[in-house]
């Protein structure tokens, strides 16, 4: 009997020690951690800013590569592009956001982390003269960090921006 009890002691103080983001051994990563939004609650928050969308096919379908949906974006990311709507005062137009089509990985299109801005001499600029570069990604493409530690890639017709957070909302 008492090895049943020590047995079962044991199994409760390795479950509370395995269990993710309570347990000693294992931490919540920020992918896990992350606060979901609708596409809805992205484009009002857009639109309050002044930020405006396009899409090459004119729509929001998540699983249509042709358009530009906002479907578990994360929150962070969407207030990321309105820290940066206010502190570079630069017009803003997403042209990616969580459809499919994109690049995988945990900080990815489709996971809520990166938005595509259409390019502009503004935001370049803006980019280019307060972040700091920080050499060219697999791709080539160069990129820049920003204090916050959010990464801005150049991809030549747009800025493909990873939000680790909100850039200091």
């Amino acid at each position: 009997m008492k090895i049943r009890s020590v047995l079962s002691a044991l199994a409760l103080v390795l479950g509370a020690l395995f269990a993710p983001g309570f347990g000693v051994l294992s931490t919540a990563t920020d992918a896990q951690a992350a606060t979901k939004i609708t596409h809805a609650t992205a484009t009002s928050m857009f639109r309050s800013s002044g930020i405006t969308w396009s899409s090459s096919g004119g729509c929001s379908d998540r699983n249509n590569p042709t358009c530009t949906s906002f479907d578990q974006l994360n929150l962070d990311s969407a207030k990321g592009a309105q820290t940066l709507r206010s502190a570079s005062g630069c017009g803003l137009n997403i042209t990616g956001g969580t459809e499919t089509g994109h690049a995988s990985g945990t900080y990815s299109h489709w996971n809520g982390y990166k938005l595509d801005f259409g390019k502009a001499t503004c935001v370049t600029n803006y980019v280019k003269n307060t972040f700091t570069y920080i050499g060219v990604r697999g791709d080539g493409a160069p990129q820049w960090q920003s204090g916050a530690g959010n990464v801005y890639a150049d991809e030549g017709n747009h800025w493909d921006v990873t939000f680790y957070n909100c850039g200091g909302c």
